[in-house]
């Protein structure tokens, strides 16, 4: 019995699997997730979930030994009826008040300044931003040298005008707008985005300002 031999022609075909070609605005939104991906896995697993499982540890009675007993809104009855509750209110909402849109006048302003063209601009865009990528421990260590009552550089800089510090960090009175100056630390990442939004702007517009007559201002 002879064994069939297989030419050429007679041998089946393999057909090579083909992806769907994608254009136009399929393919930049495939690229876009794509990009995007690790930030959206990075949201879910150290934001969002841990979100979730707070929310869920707040309805039990849990002391990170024993299993949570599950108690309903207690948690949050008894805050309720917790006199520093207000009081904490109240210290958020002028830290917010205040930080925030200071911050956000001060992430613009310094961005119009980095956004010039002058020799050396791109050092001076770095050291703006270094303060975002230095370790939280750096940052608490410098900060607590500035604002300490004893050695601090900031209490050594008023006593040379004959004005005695107060204690930043300890003080009832002080440690809000300690923090509040601390919180201005870290506007490298609002600069970034401001510069960006002043750098897509057309320098057709700024033309046809100064075409008008418009001062600085009205320009910015």
């Amino acid at each position: 019995m002879q064994t069939p031999v297989l030419t050429a022609q007679s041998q089946p075909r393999k057909r090579a699997l083909r992806l769907p070609a994608l254009r136009g605005t399929k393919r930049e939104a495939l690229f876009g997730y794509l990009f995007i991906s690790p930030w959206i896995v990075g949201f879910l697993v150290l934001q969002a979930g841990p979100m979730i499982a707070s929310l869920w540890i707040s309805l039990t009675n849990w002391n990170l030994i024993d299993p949570a007993e599950y108690v309903g809104l207690d948690n949050y009855r008894y805050t309720l009826e917790d006199p520093l509750f207000e009081k904490s209110l109240k210290v958020t909402a002028t830290y917010t008040l205040i930080s925030v849109p200071c911050g956000l006048v001060i992430s613009l302003l310094i961005a119009s300044l980095l956004n010039r063209k002058v020799p050396g601009i791109a050092f001076f865009r770095t050291l703006f931003y270094l303060p975002v990528v230095i370790s939280g421990v750096g940052t608490a260590v410098v900060w607590d040298w500035v604002f300490n009552s004893q050695y601090g550089i900031l209490n050594y800089l008023l006593s040379l005008i004959g004005i005695e510090g107060p204690e930043w960090l300890a003080s009832p009175d002080s440690a809000l707008w300690a923090m509040i100056v601390l919180s201005f630390w870290s506007t490298g990442a609002a600069i970034v985005v401001f510069m960006a939004a002043l750098q897509g702007v057309p320098t057709t517009l700024y033309e046809a300002a100064a075409i008008d007559g418009a001062g600085r201002i009205s320009t910015f």
